[in-house]
């Protein structure tokens, strides 16, 4: 048996012995509104994508927190969102996800140009290593997925994708049919647009974070791609053209009617 029949023997065994009860996938979908208006087909490939998801990833409850069955299907759900149409292998070979309750400190340092060392702790609502692991707070994955321009769960996925190729540097790799100079002229003009805002005191279309740096506006704007598309096209259509061709989707495609809930609602900040 050649290599790739062996995996897709192994991925269909998986598959049948683990598949997702029909009432409880439609639960999963039913709990976050941007998975709600995928088609058949679609919702399809995304339970085998959560199902292989959750058997070749370790998710790691800490500080007491305990998961459920669907409370990891939760999280694996809008983990596979972003790699509907470019399979597993994209998130590497990572494997591990660790889950806080909340929101978690991390001591960092840094020396100064004068030789001085600085220590403070920052407040996290996630974040990725290279490799892994990928770090979440349950209470930000709960305000994730519901159509309001926030998602922790996809922005620390596209870091993933992003430090494929290296640092999250807002570059990841792209398709072979991509234009790296198309790329980088929509998000540099993007960065630059929400810099200029942010020091004018406007808030910008999208989260204010992603004006930190170039890896944290790829990361920002596939949140809003995928939570709130229309808005993304509307402040920068040739962000959502290139993030339409990364990740071969269009969710302004699935036509969710305006009045759909999240549709209108304020982004998360």
């Amino acid at each position: 048996m050649r290599l790739p029949s062996l995996r897709r023997w192994r991925e269909r065994r998986i598959l049948q012995r683990q598949a997702i009860a029909p009432r409880d996938w439609a639960e999963t979908l039913a709990g976050l509104p941007i998975l709600r208006d995928l088609p058949a087909a679609e919702r399809q490939r995304l339970h085998d994508l959560t199902v292989l998801f959750l058997h070749g990833k370790s998710v790691l409850p800490v500080q007491g927190l305990t998961l459920s069955a669907a409370q990891r299907r939760h999280i694996a759900a809008q983990a596979c969102y972003p790699i509907l149409n470019l399979g597993l292998d994209w998130y590497g070979d990572w494997q591990t996800l660790i889950v806080y309750p909340d929101e978690f400190l991390k001591p960092r340092r840094e020396l100064d140009a004068d030789g001085v060392m600085h220590e403070w702790t920052e407040i996290r609502q996630g974040e990725a290593w290279q490799r892994g692991p990928v770090v979440l707070s349950w209470a930000d994955v709960l305000a994730s997925g519901l159509g309001e321009g926030y998602n922790v769960v996809i922005h620390e996925m596209a870091h993933q994708l992003d430090m494929l190729n290296g640092e999250a540097d807002g570059f990841p790799p792209l398709h072979p049919a991509m234009r790296a100079a198309d790329w980088r002229r929509a998000f540099s003009a993007a960065f630059a647009d929400l810099n200029a805002q942010l020091a004018g005191g406007i808030a910008g279309p999208i989260d204010s974070y992603a004006a930190t740096s170039p890896g944290e506006c790829f990361a920002v704007a596939s949140e809003s791609f995928f939570e709130r598309p229309a808005r993304l096209q509307a402040a920068y259509p040739e962000v959502y053209d290139q993030l339409r061709r990364f990740y071969r989707q269009d969710p302004l495609a699935l036509a969710r009617p305006p009045d759909a809930p999240g549709a209108d609602a304020a982004a998360h900040q």
